[in-house]
This record gives C-alpha cells, sequence and structure tokens, in this order.
C-alpha cells in the first residue's frame, strides 16, 4: 500500500494509539514491538525501527521516498490487564497485517476498540468466583467464603468507581485494602464463625498485580532488561501499598476490637 506523506504521518499516528492500548491493556514489550514493526512492514515501510519502554513509545519508519519519519508518544498506563481488549487489539493488527486497511479506517476501528470495554456482569461474576475460590482454597470455610464473595462484589465497585478519579495505581491499592481490610475486620468481629485473615486472602488476590510481575520478569529474560526491570520495580511498589493498606486496617481493627 503506497502512501501519501499525510497518509504516512497518519499511520504512525494510528500505530501509536495501537502500542499505548497495547500497554495500557498489560501487553509485553516485546509484543507491542513486534505487532508494531510487522504493521509498518506491511504498510510498505522499508524499515521500521520501534523503541518501547512502559513510559513511551518511539517509531521511525523509511518509506520508497527515502526519507525517514518518526513519531513519539508518552504514555500513562495503569499497569493492569485487560485480556478483552489484548484480543481485539490481536485480532486487529493480525488483520491489517493480512491486508492492510485504509487509515481512516484503521483509526476508525482503534477509537472502537478504546471505547469498548469487558461486560460489566462478566467481571463481577470472574471476581467473585475468584474471590470465593481463594478463600476456601487456602483453609476458609463456606461462610469465609461467602464473605470473601460478597467483599469482592466491594472491591469491583471501588475499582469501577475510583477507576473514573485521577487516582494513581499506589493510592489507588492503598485506598481499597485500606477500605476492604477495615470492612472484613468488622464483620470478623461481630460474626466470630468469620476468620479474617481467610476472607482477606480470597480478596487481596483480585488486586495483587501478579501479570505484571510475570510480565516484567519475561520482559528481562528475552532482552528488554530496562523495561523489565521498571515495571518489577511497579509492581512491587504497588504490592507494597497493597501490604500496607492491610496492615494498617489489621492494626485499627486490632485496637477497636
Amino acid at each position: 500500500m503506497e502512501l501519501t506523506k499525510d497518509g504516512q504521518s497518519v499511520l504512525l499516528d494510528c500505530m501509536l494509539e495501537m502500542g499505548d492500548l497495547l500497554l495500557d491493556a498489560g501487553a509485553e514489550i516485546s509484543r507491542v514491538e513486534d505487532t508494531l514493526s510487522r504493521m509498518g512492514r506491511a504498510y510498505g515501510a522499508l524499515r521500521t525501527d520501534v523503541f518501547v519502554i512502559p513510559s513511551l513509545i518511539s517509531i521511525s519508519m523509511e518509506f520508497v521516498e527515502g526519507e525517514a519519519t518518526t513519531q513519539t508518544r508518552r504514555i500513562h498506563s495503569n499497569g493492569l490487564t485487560d485480556f478483552y481488549r489484548l484480543e481485539k487489539l490481536n485480532a486487529l493488527s493480525r488483520s491489517c497485517c493480512a491486508e492492510p486497511l485504509p487509515t481512516p479506517e484503521l483509526r476508525a476501528q482503534l477509537d472502537h476498540v478504546a471505547a469498548g470495554r469487558k461486560p460489566f456482569a462478566v467481571i463481577l461474576g470472574g471476581s467473585v468466583l475468584a474471590a470465593f475460590s481463594f478463600a476456601i482454597f487456602f483453609g476458609g470455610s463456606i461462610w469465609d467464603g461467602l464473605a470473601s464473595a460478597v467483599f469482592a462484589v466491594a472491591v469491583v465497585l471501588l475499582q469501577e468507581r475510583l477507576g473514573r478519579t485521577e487516582l494513581n495505581t499506589v493510592a489507588f491499592n492503598l485506598l481499597v485494602s485500606l477500605l476492604i481490610g477495615l470492612g472484613v475486620g468488622v464483620f470478623a468481629a461481630i460474626l466470630p464463625v468469620l476468620h479474617m485473615d481467610k476472607i482477606l486472602i480470597g480478596d487481596i488476590m483480585l488486586l495483587i498485580p501478579g501479570l505484571a510481575m510475570t510480565n516484567a520478569v519475561r520482559n528481562m529474560l528475552v532482552g528488554n532488561t530496562i523495561s523489565g526491570a521498571v515495571r518489577l520495580a511497579e509492581s512491587l511498589i504497588w504490592a507494597g501499598a497493597l501490604a500496607g493498606g492491610f496492615m494498617v486496617a489489621l492494626l485499627v481493627v486490632g485496637a477497636v476490637f
């Protein structure tokens, strides 16, 4: 596909948007770089150089005219993983590589993916099932599992509500873990049949950045050392915020009850 100068600029902007969405959905650095490189070749670039770290994407493309075009974008990602969006983006990138879409249509498809999200009922159901299962798996009673499932609903609602604010991930994890810890502590004190630690285990599993840590280690193992180290440090800080919130909740509940 031959592109005009304006078309090349639009394509670069679309590719930056694709990379931004991939990173925001939790894709590994190597996946983002490979996807954007393949798209560049599919659209006729003689050379596509892609540099990605968690906070930055830079793309340089050289077309038949011999002039290189470069664009850079600052990325603000929350580090969460959204497999629903990843699946949509992967399908779109494969479609473009097989048969390149006109840039206006590619832009429209990206806007559609960006606006879409996993159905709330699916998120809620998965969170309830996960919290219930983990609480039982780690030695809790059926009542602990049910209580963990109830507080999983609270976790999802807090994620939905606070996700619309400007809170960063550290503050978000700290606040959510504190509120959930206090709630679980109060219920466990009122109802002796409940075990606070088992309930918290089920709910904390919904917040731990396990996939982000795994991707960070994977990035380092495949050679993206800087990106992997940055993401691993972020994940450890997020996990520390979770632990801090739950610890404060335990101390408060212990002092009151």
